[in-house]
C-alpha cells in the first residue's frame, strides 16, 4: 500500500468537507441577504405609506415587538445543545469500529468550518 493509498481517504474527507463548507457559507450568506433586503423594502413601504397618511404605524410598538423576538431568539440560541468531545461511550459495547467512527468527525468539520468561514465571507 502506497502513501498515496493510504492518504485518499483523508484527503476525500478534507476536501469534500471544505468544498461542502463553502457551499454552505456561500449559500446561507445569500440567503441572509436576500432575506435583509425583502424587510427593509417592507420596512420602507410602511415608512411610505405613512408619509402618505394612508398607514399610521406605531413604531415604538413595532421596536418594542422586534427586541422580544430578538431576545427569544437569543435565548433559544444559548439553549441549543453542544456536541461534547468527551462523550464517547466506553461500554464494552462500543467496538473498535464504532470508536474509529469517533475520529472521522474531527478533520471533516475542522475542514467544513474553515470552508464555511471562506464561503460565508466571499458570499
Amino acid at each position: 500500500m502506497s502513501i498515496v493509498e493510504s492518504f485518499a481517504p483523508a484527503a476525500a474527507t478534507l476536501g469534500g468537507g471544505f468544498f461542502v463548507g463553502v457551499l454552505i457559507g456561500y449559500a446561507l450568506k445569500k440567503v441572509i441577504k436576500i432575506v435583509a433586503v425583502i424587510f427593509g423594502l417592507f420596512l420602507a413601504r410602511l415608512a411610505y405609506l405613512q408619509s402618505q397618511q394612508i398607514a399610521n404605524i406605531n413604531w415604538n410598538k413595532l421596536q418594542t415587538v422586534s427586541e422580544d423576538a430578538i431576545t427569544t431568539l437569543t435565548n433559544l440560541m444559548t439553549q441549543i445543545p453542544y456536541i461534547s468531545g468527551t462523550s464517547i461511550d466506553s461500554s464494552p459495547a462500543a467496538t473498535a469500529p464504532s470508536l474509529a467512527m469517533t475520529g472521522f468527525g474531527i478533520p471533516l468539520t475542522s475542514s467544513m468550518s474553515a470552508g464555511f468561514t471562506l464561503g460565508f465571507i466571499k458570499g
